[in-house]
């Protein structure tokens, strides 16, 4: 009798910590894996990065947080947030211009250091082209991946604006490879 009742314990633990690890990966953090070269240098494809689920519900998306959003059933994509709601967004000389003001993108210094004679990372660009908007708009998000000519992102009216609605999380850290292991700010 006295073995039963240690067994059923023991069940009772392990269904107990399944619940309570399904519970953490479902509705706090995901492990996401980076397929392909959009988000380089800052990731590279096969890293896997932890995606933090219950931060953004607690508070706003900012400019600059790096994030995951759905695109299908199948599909996520891995961006930068360049804009948030109300912003205009242009880039002049490979220089980001949010509502007219310069903001330094020290993410994509590794990059232009590489290309020096070699062209633009961004092309000149106003949101007007490429998406017909002079903002954001509300409950939407403006995106960039980090390998500006080679990044399916906001640019591309198919991905347009990204409804913050369809946002899985913000990217806190990358988990492995363990030489890659870093803590995203």
């Amino acid at each position: 009798m006295n073995g039963k009742s240690e067994f059923w314990e023991w069940v009772r633990a392990i269904g107990i910590a399944v619940i309570f690890a399904f519970g953490i990966r479902y509705f706090l953090f995901t492990p996401i894996e980076v397929e392909g070269a959009s988000m380089l240098p800052t990731f590279e494809s096969g890293d896997k990065v932890m995606v933090n689920k219950i931060g953004p519900k607690l508070s706003d998306y900012e400019r600059f947080d790096v994030i995951v959003f759905k695109v299908d059933a199948d599909t996520n994509y891995i961006k930068r947030v360049i804009g948030i709601p109300g912003d205009h967004i242009s880039y002049k000389n490979d220089e980001l211009l949010i509502n007219g003001t310069k903001f330094d993108e020290p993410y994509l210094d590794e990059f232009k250091k590489e290309l020096l004679d070699n062209g633009t990372l961004t092309e000149d660009f106003t949101l007007e082209e490429y998406l017909g908007e002079l903002v954001v708009p509300e409950g939407s998000l403006f995106v960039l991946g980090d390998n500006r000519r080679f990044s399916n992102d906001s640019r591309n009216p198919s991905v347009g604006f990204v409804p913050i609605d369809i946002v899985l999380g913000k990217v806190n850290m990358t988990i492995y490879p363990l030489e890659n292991f870093s803590y995203i700010k």
